[in-house]
């Protein structure tokens, strides 16, 4: 399973900004795959995360011509954005309470 994560400033979007959002969502859930999708806010910023069953799918999505004009457009509104293969991602913890 792959992850995209980006993180935008919140503060910059507006409405036309959001209804780009939305409908590349919808694009990515109805036409390439996507498995899941995630945002919250973190300060100022907007941190989204969405799943994909593999790259290639995440490879078709970033290669769509509706895609590709919506990220030149919206690139000043969002500052960071990466890859993450999940199945790499592995943390071990543990938590003990102190006893009171």
């Amino acid at each position: 399973m792959y992850a995209v994560i980006f993180r935008a400033k919140a503060a910059q979007q507006d409405q036309a900004y959001s209804d780009t959002v939305a409908r590349m969502r919808e694009l990515a859930f109805e036409q390439y795959g996507c498995l899941d999708f995630i945002a919250v806010t973190e300060g100022d910023d907007e941190i989204a995360i969405s799943y994909w069953p593999d790259e290639a799918s995440v490879i078709r999505w970033k290669q769509d011509q509706e895609h590709s004009l919506a990220q030149q457009a919206g690139r000043e509104k969002w500052y960071q954005s990466y890859r993450v293969d999940v199945v790499e991602v592995k943390r071990s913890y543990s938590f003990n309470p102190s006893p009171e």
